[in-house]
């Protein structure tokens, strides 16, 4: 398992998840969704849903993520919170907040990642 896991890892930071140019079964690009912050999770994955696995590996500190996380906090707002720009509303039984509106869970699980990553609430990292 933990080779399975060393793998995986390897794998995601094989490549920059802000560009997010990883092999392709279809197509030449990634979904577009890739670079949407979306709440809650589902079979869409996304820049943040990459940078919270390799945080939780272990992985958070590697350079190779900096464009990531700047990605991610350029979509902070100027009242520190980040939007919901990708939901599976209307595809659950009840809705979860509201599409490009300030979003608790999409701040939540930046908030989460950044602390993990060593992060400090004026977006410097701890060194």
């Amino acid at each position: 398992m933990d080779e399975a896991l060393r793998l995986g890892a390897a794998f995601l930071l094989s490549k920059d998840p802000a560009v997010a140019d990883y092999p392709f079964g279809v197509g030449k690009k990634p979904n577009p969704l890739w670079f949407k912050l979306g709440y809650p999770t589902g079979y869409v994955s996304n820049v943040l849903e990459n940078l919270e696995a390799l945080a939780a590996l272990g992985s958070g500190g590697d350079p190779r993520l900096q464009k990531a996380v700047e990605l991610v906090l350029g979509k902070q707002d100027a009242h520190g919170r980040w939007k919901l720009e990708h939901t599976y509303n209307g595809k659950m039984w009840a809705d979860v907040e509201q599409r490009g509106q300030p979003s608790k869970w999409v701040t939540l699980r930046v908030l989460r990642v950044l602390k993990v990553l060593g992060y400090t609430a004026d977006r410097k990292a701890e060194g």
